[in-house]
């Protein structure tokens, strides 16, 4: 039996079939990581830059939904840079006390569904909309492609940092 965090099988030529089941993996992974740390151990960070397993999984949610709906949909989004103190881009992680880790799971996967649906409806060569993110006047916006990888580094990145937490929180490792 494959082990919750292998990598995924589908092996397709489709490219956004295969950006998709990687974001997909990745959301589950990191889910996984958050799953059976106490409340203190969500809220509190181990390490010296200072940030919480739960306001990694918040800048997660809002990274996602920054990157595929407001930069290449162009939509208006409510605090596109709402995983941040300020609401500004650079701003300390912050989460508020009245959001729980199975609401921000929850957010994770909605967020993901959106993503699963753009990547099924645009093709990787087309360039992010202007007016959301991207100024009309500015420089190119990037294609859907160049939003997936860069995306998916964050995932893969991110999901890295989680395993050094986790280990330092309660010694579970992934594989």
């Amino acid at each position: 039996m494959a082990s919750p965090d292998a990598e995924p099988t589908l092996d397709s030529a489709d490219p956004a079939e295969q950006f998709a089941a990687y974001l997909d993996h990745y959301r589950a992974v990191v889910a996984r990581k958050l799953d059976g740390l106490t409340g203190d151990q969500l809220r509190s960070s181990v390490l010296p830059s200072g940030w919480t397993p739960l306001e990694l999984l918040t800048h997660l949610v809002h990274m996602e939904r920054r990157w595929f709906v407001w930069g290449f949909l162009g939509e208006q989004v409510a605090h596109p840079w709402g995983d941040n103190v300020d609401d500004a881009p650079g701003g300390r992680w912050h989460v508020s006390d009245d959001v729980t880790l199975v609401d921000l799971v929850a957010a994770l996967h909605d967020g993901g569904t959106r993503t699963r649906d753009i990547l099924a409806s645009h093709d990787l060569a087309e360039r992010a909309a202007v007016g959301g993110r991207f100024a009309p006047g500015g420089d190119n916006p990037p294609t859907l492609l160049w939003i997936c990888f860069h995306v998916l580094q964050e995932y893969a990145r991110h999901t890295g940092h989680l395993d050094v937490v986790r280990e330092l929180a309660d010694g579970e490792t992934g594989e």
